[in-house]
């Protein structure tokens, strides 16, 4: 993680303009990931399970919306070398690139990690084995990061998003978040054997330890994808102020030419209305 954040900083400090929100936010993203692997969510994420769903939560919620407001494709590109910038530019409009960025490709992806992790052995073989936890926890972030990038649209990405998709998509997504988490909460007990042994004799018993960890995937996972919503809100805003901006100096310009159209209501002369509502 300082590895990643010296060469984002570096990398700013080459732009002239680069906001610093921008890097406040991948910085952020990257203190997310120590907090929750270096901290005591890291010490027993393998003891208690409301641990372990805390720190899964982050990793997926959290983590991935402050790495893609840090826009670091978009800082890639513009320092990295030129035959690699070109790379990235090659692929990145590629038939893939564009079914990865696909609006249901990223429902699946941003909700299928949780449902396999705790719904399939996966769970207890991350438990027990560390290369797998650390494998699954690196997955985790990049599913994460692979649906905000595509959706918080910083970044170029070869499809345009549509803000009411992004809206219809948080929504799937807390349902499902609602499903797991009652699923977890009234269901058999998981990794029944690994937490009879690896309980320290102390806080919650194991049916409590999962009925917490079942309102942290539940409830946190909605209220950790309220940032997710309250920017969009604000891109949709900004997106509809440029674009009522763009309008009226087209217009301004059509005026000053001589060839604004004279007669016909508002909306039969905006070039989008109009083909929306010509007559057949």
């Amino acid at each position: 993680m300082l590895v990643l954040g010296v060469a984002y900083v570096g990398a700013a400090r080459k732009q002239e303009s680069w906001p610093p929100g921008r890097t406040a936010a991948f910085l952020a993203g990257l203190a997310t990931i120590v907090l929750v692997t270096c901290s005591f969510l890291g010490t027993y994420d393998t003891t208690l399970f409301w641990v372990r769903a805390t720190q899964n939560t982050v990793l997926l919620m959290v983590t991935p919306l402050l790495l893609a407001l840090g826009a670091p494709i978009t800082l890639l590109m513009r320092t990295a070398p030129p035959r690699v910038a070109q790379w990235l530019r090659h692929h990145g409009r590629s038939p893939f690139a564009k079914f990865l960025t696909f609006p249901l490709t990223v429902t699946v992806v941003l909700i299928a990690p949780f449902l396999v992790i705790y719904l399939t052995p996966l769970y207890e073989l991350a438990l027990d084995h560390a290369v797998v936890g650390g494998l699954v926890r690196l997955l985790v972030v990049v599913a994460g990061f692979l649906y905000f990038y595509s959706r918080v649209g910083l970044d170029p990405t070869p499809r345009g998003g549509s803000h009411l998709v992004s809206m219809w998509i948080s929504f799937t997504e807390v349902v499902f978040d609602g499903a797991l988490g009652l699923v977890l909460w009234l269901g058999p007990l998981l990794a029944p054997a690994h937490y009879a042994t690896a309980h320290p004799g102390w806080g919650p018993d194991p049916r409590t330890d999962q009925v917490i960890g079942a309102g942290v995937l539940w409830i946190g996972g909605d209220v950790a994808g309220l940032p997710f919503v309250g920017a969009l809100f604000v891109r949709w805003v900004r997106d509809d102020e440029k674009r009522a901006k763009q309008v009226d100096e087209r217009l301004d310009e059509e005026t000053e030419s001589g060839d604004a159209p004279v007669s016909g209501l508002w909306w039969q002369n905006d070039p989008e209305l109009a083909e929306r509502f010509r007559r057949k």
